[in-house]
């Protein structure tokens, strides 16, 4: 297991859950992932790290009354977090939070696309961001789910760099991965009507060593599989969850090379 010290501009570097109850959003993913959790001060505030193999992979924070429902947020890395806000502005985003500093830690901002789906940025200080990604336990992949596809990969193109290239799917689907040079950073598909999307939003997926067992599991815990175990040819095993608190992310075993 390698430890990430530095995350490149542009890609995703961190996550965040907000929830209506810490205590039991973080003895449910203790369950399922086996995640400790840390609290530490950051600019005179306390901070709840979560780690998987004593590796920060993210953290939980109590939601505020009246700012949505509980949910998972994905911070891309930036090299300044007041550039990207002046592009998310002019791209016709709107700024939630920020940009501002956790000394000495980083600076970030949290955003709304012009769709509604939330994300936030980090300009590292000391910390850059997660510490293991890519492992099990940890954020493997990060996908919006919206509602206007062209509109999104314009945006998120202006406001990133990024690239977005549709791939063929199933007849009259099409799926949007977002590059940067030849690096995979992100997908983006349009919500079918069975989803019954409510806001678009970043779906975070979670690497696993068995999609069945951790979707059986997540039940137990008192999750909800909202997406039961699916093969994605060459790319491994997913499922979509819900946790008890109403927060979305979806787990993965990626396919044996």
């Amino acid at each position: 297991m390698t430890t990430v010290t530095q995350h490149a501009p542009g890609t995703f570097c961190w996550t965040q859950l907000g929830t209506t109850d810490e205590g039991a959003a973080k003895k449910f993913y203790a369950g399922l992932f086996g995640w400790k959790d840390e609290t530490q001060m950051a600019a005179g505030n306390p901070i709840t790290l979560l780690k998987s193999h004593d590796k920060a992979i993210g953290a939980v924070m109590p939601l505020p009354p009246g700012q949505g429902p509980p949910s998972w947020t994905p911070f891309v890395a930036v090299a300044n977090a007041d550039d990207i806000a002046k592009r998310v502005r002019d791209g016709g985003g709107t700024a939630l939070m920020g940009p501002m500093d956790v000394n000495p830690n980083g600076r970030f901002a949290v955003f709304q696309d012009p769709m509604g789906a939330a994300f936030a940025i980090w300009q590292p200080g000391t910390k850059p961001g997660a510490e293991i990604i890519n492992e099990t336990g940890s954020m493997c992949w990060n996908e919006l789910i919206t509602t206007d596809e062209r509109k999104a990969g314009s945006f998120y193109e202006r406001v990133f760099g990024w690239k977005p290239e549709p791939m063929p799917g199933d007849p009259g689907r099409t799926y949007t991965i977002f590059s940067m040079g030849t690096t995979k950073v992100a997908g983006m598909m349009t919500a079918e009507p069975e989803m019954n999307l409510k806001q678009p939003h970043w779906l975070i997926y979670f690497a696993v060593d068995d999609c069945d067992r951790a979707a059986t599991k997540a039940g137990q815990l008192g999750g909800m599989v909202k997406m039961q175990p699916t093969d994605i040819p060459n790319i491994g095993r997913f499922a979509v969850i819900r946790d008890p608190q109403g927060a979305w992310f979806a787990i993965l075993q990626p396919a044996r090379k």
